[in-house]
């Protein structure tokens, strides 16, 4: 049996919010839906078939609304991070994977 050592510093807050994922190495985006945010970092839930893996460094695009966009000037927040895990428990039931993100 594996056991997992706590590792977050900040408290998480539970967000589902549809993100977009620009991966360098593929020359494109992914979309995907966060699970849970914090100061430092995010979980992501994408495709399976996004060819994303630990140490990669990804740009998160957060959209907003339109009322939040013309408040804030930007029709997205971005973020750039560094992926330092992929989950691959839900591979075969939910054809998704799931991926932390550390932000810089």
């Amino acid at each position: 049996m594996d056991v997992l050592t706590e590792q977050r510093r900040d408290v998480r807050t539970s967000l589902c919010w549809p993100v977009s994922i620009w991966l360098p190495e593929a020359n494109r985006f992914f979309n995907g839906k966060s699970s849970n945010i914090s100061k430092t970092g995010v979980f992501v839930t994408m495709p399976m078939t996004a060819p994303i893996r630990a140490g990669h460094t990804v740009e998160v695009n957060f959209p907003r609304t339109e009322v939040l966009a013309k408040e804030k000037g930007q029709f997205a927040r971005i973020k750039s991070g560094k992926v330092v895990r992929v989950e691959r428990t839900d591979l075969l039931s939910a054809a998704n994977i799931g991926v932390a993100i550390r932000f810089n």
